[in-house]
């Protein structure tokens, strides 16, 4: 399997949103009466894209906004609303730094002690508003920050790192425990990032109740220029989704797979989900609402790591409201508006009721697939060629 790269060695072609394409089903459907909603431990979701735990995408207001649109928006609590009681004068510093300047003012910035008081007080503010409560952490504080947020009210625990292993080696620190984490806490645990089969199934009998999918694809990740690691997105979800088809198939659990990052339109979206994803996290496309913290501006979540940041600061500016960018109506040609409509409408091209039928979607390999009879919207640079 695989092409030759030198002698001896070869390597997997894989592939990404920009290289593949969705074949029409033989039966078409209304838009409106295709059921683009997912289920996650018991509950179902009208809104399948879940936004980023990143602080320019995420505060109290927005997670409120996202919940009561039928959605969920991830809140880090690592970030500035865990280190600040108001944390929009740090924001705006953020936003109004010089490009130079950005990646070492989020250093500083992020160098105060996280207040379990504002871990608390946070998840208090989005569970009163009556929405679901979804926090992120990292590994290392996983087992700390996971019991302060059940106890607050959180409704779902994500444990998120740049890589996520079971079998992790370490004589520097302690190694986290995902079994005794997702066993100890008695609200679902979503692990990530994984880009593997036998990642993604190694997360899912550690107990993990949703494995998010994606190593560097995001706008404002550098890690793939940074360390050279990640799996194009489309292989990536095919990989997870085999998966999670074979953990359930073994333990009759199903394991909801969340492609998460390199996803900036509507199209984006539908090809992650033809390829296998119960529900996609982005980040960009949320960063541009209205109602975003960072004011069309975001930043990745590794960008305050003082030794090796693997993320930067980028102005993606504001599009319109959260609930313009969710389900219209669009004021823009490119893809980045509606993006609930966009996947009804492809779903019913599709011939796909549901997301189980939609991953079903038969994909073909056409790189020229965005560039085919575009060459007056690349020649003033409009639409798809912007």
């Amino acid at each position: 399997m695989g092409m030759w790269v030198g002698r001896g060695r070869k390597a997997r072609r894989c592939y990404g949103f920009d290289e593949i394409s969705l074949v029409p089903g033989e039966v078409s459907i209304n838009p409106n009466e295709v059921d683009p909603s997912w289920e996650f431990n018991g509950k179902r979701y009208d809104v399948p894209i879940l936004a980023a735990a990143m602080d320019g995408v995420v505060d109290v207001k927005f997670a409120i906004t996202m919940g009561k649109l039928g959605g969920l928006a991830v809140l880090n609590l690592e970030g500035v609303q865990t280190r600040y009681e108001d944390p929009s004068e740090v924001i705006a510093d953020i936003a109004h730094a010089t490009p130079e300047k950005a990646t070492q003012l989020i250093q500083k910035l992020y160098a105060p002690k996280i207040k379990e008081k504002l871990i608390t007080k946070r998840i208090r503010e989005i569970k009163k508003a009556n929405v679901p409560v979804i926090v992120s952490s990292i590994p290392q504080r996983a087992q700390e920050l996971g019991k302060i947020a059940q106890d607050a009210g959180a409704d779902i625990f994500v444990v998120q790192s740049q890589v996520s292993s079971v079998k992790h080696i370490s004589r520097e620190y302690k190694v986290c425990d995902y079994k005794k984490i997702c066993k100890s806490l008695k609200i679902p645990v979503m692990i990530g990032n994984a880009v593997t089969y036998k990642m993604t199934l190694q997360l899912m009998e550690a107990g993990a109740s949703a494995v998010l999918i994606g190593v560097g694809p995001g706008a404002a990740c550098t890690t793939r220029g940074v360390l050279g690691i990640g799996v194009p997105q489309v292989t990536a979800t095919c990989d997870a989704a085999a998966a999670r088809d074979f953990y359930f198939k073994r333990t009759k659990k199903y394991v909801p797979i969340i492609t998460d990052g390199g996803m900036t339109t509507g199209g984006d979206i539908c090809k992650a989900f033809a390829s296998g994803a119960d529900a996609v996290m982005v980040g960009s496309a949320f960063a541009r609402a209205k109602e975003a913290p960072g004011k069309g501006c975001h930043w990745g979540m590794a960008t305050p790591n003082i030794n090796l940041p693997r993320g930067t600061r980028i102005r993606v500016g504001t599009a319109g409201t959260l609930k313009e960018i969710l389900f219209g109506p669009a004021r823009t040609d490119d893809g980045t508006q509606n993006l609930m409509g966009a996947l009804r409408a492809s779903m019913g091209s599709i011939g796909a009721q549901g997301l189980k039928e939609f991953q079903l979607t038969e994909i073909i390999i056409a790189p020229a697939i965005k560039t085919e009879g575009k060459v007056f919207q690349s020649a003033q640079r409009i639409g798809m060629c912007r």
